[in-house]
């Protein structure tokens, strides 16, 4: 439950901070945004299901949402990943190559819209062979010793070699080339920003250059981690999938993983989906004073009485000091601000660019 509301919570807020600002509205920000939602999908439509899979023995739903559930859980971490790659590509242009035309933001809602419809390509033959099945050799029984039949959700392949083939091509087109291009691709730039920051200045004043460098690495330190968490998270699951296909492992095996071993890789692969918003957070200014501005909105709202009293002007001092409607005594527009707990001081956030 806790991952479940670290993922709501803290994707809906990145996606809020960057809709709602327009200083935000960067490429890389696009790409985020997109990988925050992506992330949402896992967090409505898997995690539950997912929770109720491992708590209840057997697929509890029918096969509508085996298939819907496979689908949404394979194509979002597709675009997860393949996001993961777009970032990494545009970053790598932008700083190894400066002088190129930057990619708009036109350009990269264009690659985003691409981007799912690629994962969900990539998963219809999951989807396609996903069944709900009663198990004839095992079933279920309560605390009154009372039987019920055993349903699972499972690849009905034709044929086995077809699903080894299927996983091989998932492995590689999901996760090992995506890992490896993002690892490359970021060994360049870092190589570009610490051997010749110089170049990175663009013919701004030296202060200004420095600033421009600093923050440019702190943004590479940022989705360098979100990166390698998702490299580190999926990896067991991965290692598990690729293990039951060509381990050659016997079906009481294959049972003791399902039962034990694939849970915790499963929610260690989720996890991933809801510690983004922190490494936001943490590296980056930006969305740390949007987290920060959108939790202060939320004090704000609970400490301001819900009755306000009316005030008029102060004759002669340009509205620069309010007379209070049931004292009627002055009152100065500063200490009007404070009773708002600095609200408009979120309106006034400016946020940089992180390009």
């Amino acid at each position: 439950m806790l991952i479940f509301f670290l993922c709501m919570i803290g994707n809906s807020l990145v996606c809020l901070i960057v809709v709602r600002n327009r200083q935000m509205r960067t490429v890389t920000n696009i790409f985020i945004l997109n990988l925050a939602i992506s992330d949402l999908f896992v967090g409505i439509l898997c995690l539950p299901i997912t929770l109720a899979d491992n708590l209840i023995t057997g697929w509890p739903f029918d096969e509508v949402v085996c298939k819907m559930s496979g689908l949404v859980q394979g194509a979002s971490v597709s675009a997860s990943v393949f996001t993961l790659v777009a970032i990494a590509v545009e970053r790598f242009r932008c700083i190894v190559y400066p002088f190129q035309q930057k990619l708009t933001q036109r350009q990269a809602i264009i690659t985003i819209t691409f981007i799912w419809a690629l994962a969900i390509v990539i998963m219809c033959p999951s989807a396609a062979t996903l069944t709900v099945t009663k198990d004839e050799f095992h079933f279920m029984v309560d605390e009154h010793n009372n039987t019920y039949p055993l349903y699972t959700c499972w690849e009905a392949w034709p044929d086995q070699s077809m699903r080894k083939i299927y996983t091989t091509v998932l492995f590689s087109h999901i996760y090992l080339a995506p890992v490896t291009l993002i690892v490359i691709m970021y060994t360049r730039v870092a190589l570009k920003l610490f051997k010749s920051p110089a170049q990175l200045r663009e013919g701004r004043a030296e202060e200004d250059g420095r600033r421009v460098y600093r923050r440019k690495i702190k943004v590479i330190h940022m989705l360098l981690i979100v990166a390698m968490l998702f490299t580190v998270s999926w990896l067991p699951l991965w290692t598990l999938i690729m293990l039951t296909d060509y381990g050659n492992m016997t079906p009481s095996q294959i049972s003791m993983l399902s039962a034990y071993v694939f849970p915790f890789a499963h929610w260690l692969a989720f996890f991933n989906s809801s510690v983004n918003p922190v490494v936001y957070g943490y590296f980056n200014e930006n969305f740390r004073r949007g987290f920060q501005a959108a939790f202060q909105f939320q004090l704000c709202l609970a400490e301001v009485p819900s009755v306000v009293q009316p005030r008029r002007p102060a004759v002669g001092r340009h509205n620069r000091v309010f007379i209070d409607g049931q004292s009627g005594q002055p009152q100065a527009q500063d200490t009007r601000r404070r009773e708002f707990c600095g609200q408009e001081k979120q309106n006034e956030l400016v946020l940089e660019d992180i390009d």
